[in-house]
C-alpha cells in the first residue's frame, strides 16, 4: 500500500506508518535538522528507511506530479504551534498554519485514506469553529476557498453544501478523536487529536481502536498484587507510598476482578534496561545519545516525570526545553534531564534510530514527534480496513 508523508519531522508518524505495511512514495519535511536526522538513519540503513524518498522542501512548494492519484494513505503531522497551549494561540491567523496546504494535497492526490495528527489544543473552545472548518474542508476538498474569501466565508459555503445533502464529486467521511498515547502502550501521557478520513466511494465503516492499556491496571499491578515491583525487583522499602487518592482508588480495584487491559507502561518499564548515562557525549555507541545534561532542578510546576508512572508529555519548547516535562524524578526526590535515548524510548523510537544535532535540537525533534507505537496502531487499523474493502 502506497503512502505520502507530509511534515515528517524526525519521522515518528512515518516510521509507524511504514511499519504497519505502507510504502512511502514521498516523505516531505522542510526543517534541515529534521531532514538530516532522516538522512542519517537512511545512511545507517535503519529499518526500511533506505527506500524513503526524502524531499527537503516546504509542503506548499512540493511537486506532486510524480505521485499517482488514489494512493492508499496520506499522513501528516501538521505543525501544531498555532494551536498549542504553550504557543501564541494565533490559530488560523498564524502563518505556520499548514492545514490549507494539507487540504490541497488531499485535493490533488485523492488518497483512499487520510491520517492527521495535531495537538489537543486544536479542540479547545477557542478554536471550535476553525476545527469544524478543518473537518468540512477535509470532507469536501474540491470546494475551494475563493481568492478574496475570508476563511469564515468559505466555512459558510461548506456548511451550506454539507446541509444540502447528496454531495457529488470527491468527498470523505471524517472522524476525529483525542487519544492518550499511554492508553496504547506508550510510556508517556501524551494527548493528541487524530483526524482520520476515508474516501466516500469506498464506503468504509471505521472507528478508532479501543485502548489496550489503563491506569487502573497499572495501579492494580503496583498496589494490589505487587507484580510491577516484583518484575523490576524493587524492594518494599524502596517503593513509593501511594497518596490518599490512589489508596481510595485501589480499595475499589481490590473488589474487582483482574483488569482486562494491560497496565500503563511507565518510565521504569521503558528505560530500566539501559545502562547509566555517560557523563560526556561521545561519538560512539550509546555515548552518542545517552549522556548527562547538567543543570536539572525541580521547582513549583516543574517536578519532572515520576519513575513509576508514564512520563509527562515530552515537549519541544519555544525558548529551549522546559525544565519539568523533560526531567526524570526519582523516588528519593532527585531529578535529572532525560537523555536523548531515554526520550526516544518514551516516544517508542527503535534503539537503532539516532538524532541529528545537539541535545536541545534532538529534544525539539522528539517533543514534536508522534509516538511510533501509536502511529503504527492507527495505521495498522486503517490498512486492515482498506484491505478488507479492496479485497
Amino acid at each position: 500500500m502506497r503512502s505520502v508523508e507530509l511534515f515528517t519531522g524526525a519521522g515518528g508518524l512515518a516510521l509507524g506508518v511504514a511499519g504497519s505495511g505502507f510504502r512511502h512514495l514521498a516523505v516531505v519535511e522542510r526543517d534541515s535538522d529534521a531532514c538530516e536526522t532522516l538522512l542519517e538513519n537512511q545512511r545507517a540503513e535503519v529499518l526500511d528507511m533506505r527506500s524513503w524518498p526524502v524531499h527537503r522542501c516546504d509542503v506548499a512548494a512540493f511537486d506532486y506530479k510524480g505521485i499517482p492519484e488514489g494512493i492508499e494513505l496520506l499522513a501528516a503531522g501538521v505543525p501544531c504551534q498555532p494551536f498549542s497551549i504553550g504557543g501564541k494561540h494565533r490559530g488560523h491567523q498564524d502563518e505556520r498554519n499548514m492545514f490549507p496546504q494539507t487540504i490541497e494535497a488531499i485535493r490533488r492526490l485523492k488518497p483512499k485514506a487520510v491520517l492527521i495528527e495535531n495537538v489537543r489544543g486544536l479542540t479547545r473552545a477557542a478554536f471550535a469553529k476553525y476545527f469544524n472548518y478543518i473537518v468540512l474542508m477535509m470532507t469536501y476538498p474540491e470546494i475551494r476557498r475563493k481568492e478574496r474569501d475570508e476563511w469564515i466565508d468559505h466555512l459558510g459555503r461548506l456548511e451550506r453544501y454539507h446541509t444540502r445533502g447528496n454531495p457529488d464529486g470527491l468527498y470523505y467521511r471524517v472522524v476525529a478523536q483525542v487519544l492518550n498515547a499511554a492508553d496504547f502502550g506508550v510510556p508517556q501521557k501524551r494527548e493528541r487529536v487524530f483526524i482520520v478520513a476515508f474516501r466516500s466511494d469506498l464506503e468504509v465503516e471505521w472507528s478508532f481502536p479501543k485502548p489496550t492499556h489503563s491506569l487502573d491496571s497499572l495501579l492494580f499491578s503496583q498496589y494490589c498484587v505487587d507484580t510491577y515491583w516484583e518484575k523490576h525487583r524493587v524492594a518494599k522499602k524502596s517503593r513509593p507510598k501511594p497518596n490518599a487518592s490512589i489508596e481510595a482508588r485501589c480499595e475499589k480495584l481490590r473488589d474487582l476482578l483482574l483488569p482486562t487491559l494491560k497496565p500503563w507502561e511507565t518510565v521504569r518499564d521503558a528505560i530500566s534496561d539501559l545502562p547509566a548515562p555517560v557523563q560526556k557525549r561521545d561519538t560512539q555507541g550509546l555515548g552518542l545519545t545517552h549522556f548527562v545534561i547538567p543543570g536539572a532542578r525541580a521547582y513549583v510546576g516543574h517536578s519532572g516525570s515520576p519513575l513509576d508512572e508514564p512520563a509527562k508529555t515530552l515537549k519541544a519548547g519555544d525558548h529551549g526545553v522546559p525544565g519539568g516535562e523533560n526531567m526524570l524524578a526519582y523516588p528519593d526526590g532527585s531529578v535529572r534531564y532525560f537523555t536523548i535515548r531515554e526520550s526516544a524510548r518514551l516516544q517508542t523510537f527503535p534503539d537503532e534510530f539516532t538524532f541529528s544535532g545537539s541535545w536541545t535540537e534532538s529534544m525539539r525533534q522528539l517533543g514534536n514527534a508522534v509516538p511510533v507505537k501509536l502511529a503504527a496502531c492507527l495505521a495498522t487499523n486503517i490498512r486492515e480496513r482498506l484491505n478488507r474493502r479492496l479485497a
